[in-house]
């Protein structure tokens, strides 16, 4: 195969799996050789980004990530979707052993923000580990913009959708996830909210009829991935 991109998933198995779906069923196509080439690595066995990030004495997920990169350098593909968000942690590291590009979400998440001219705070939710690593908060400030990051509660409950929800039972917990989107808009006042998770994009995908100001950054990942794609095929 030839003209094709990876995606360095499994970080979770369910959240990747809805990049995948999205990714498939967002490509405009009439047959199958209208949909997009690519290969996926789902690394399921990665130990957890947020709790090494938190506790650098537990097991070291980069050794794993570097791995997958080291096969990919192999494979040579155009360029790589990392689709877990706790993992651009180490993006430096992963993007200085390969001459690969890799998509770097939270910097194409924050891009959309600004040009969506907010102007208030904007909320960050994701998991603990992407809080403390402030990856997203990083790129966000550098293009003028005043982030929120929630407060020991409000962290919890989303610790729990993501954790004890997600994760763990598979349930999407729609009342949760209103309940913290509710709080950080209406309590806080944030104009807008990023989810920087991939679980809580999955818990957006299905959602029903969303009335909060969210800006999905698996979402516009899915749409760099796509755009990306089509124009490495038209180029040749």
């Amino acid at each position: 195969m030839e003209n094709f991109f990876s995606i360095l998933g499994g970080m979770g198995t369910l959240a990747t799996e809805s990049f995948v779906r999205i990714l498939n069923r967002r490509t405009q196509t009439h047959k199958d050789q209208d949909y997009l080439n690519y290969v996926l690595f789902n690394h399921a066995t990665v130990p957890d980004r947020t709790a090494y990030i938190l506790d650098n004495t537990l097991e070291n997920p980069v050794p794993y990530l570097m791995d997958d990169i080291e096969k990919q350098n192999l494979l040579k593909p155009n360029f790589i979707v990392l689709t877990c968000n706790t993992a651009h942690y180490f993006f430096d590291d992963l993007q200085a052993a390969t001459e690969i590009e890799i998509l770097h979400m939270p910097r194409e998440a924050a891009k959309v923000v600004f040009e969506k001219g907010v102007t208030g705070k904007v909320a960050f939710l994701g998991t603990e580990g992407s809080v403390k690593a402030g990856i997203y908060e990083k790129e966000l400030r550098q293009l003028g913009l005043d982030v929120y990051l929630p407060e020991p509660a409000i962290q919890k409950k989303v610790n729990t959708l993501i954790y004890d929800r997600i994760k763990e039972n598979d349930h999407l917990d729609q009342g949760l996830y209103f309940e913290i989107l509710e709080e950080v808009t209406e309590r806080i006042g944030c104009e807008s909210v990023v989810l920087g998770c991939t679980e809580l994009s999955l818990m957006d995908e299905f959602v029903t009829d969303n009335p909060y100001p969210v800006v999905d950054a698996q979402s516009i990942l899915v749409d760099r991935t796509i755009e990306k794609a089509l124009a490495d095929r038209q180029a040749i």
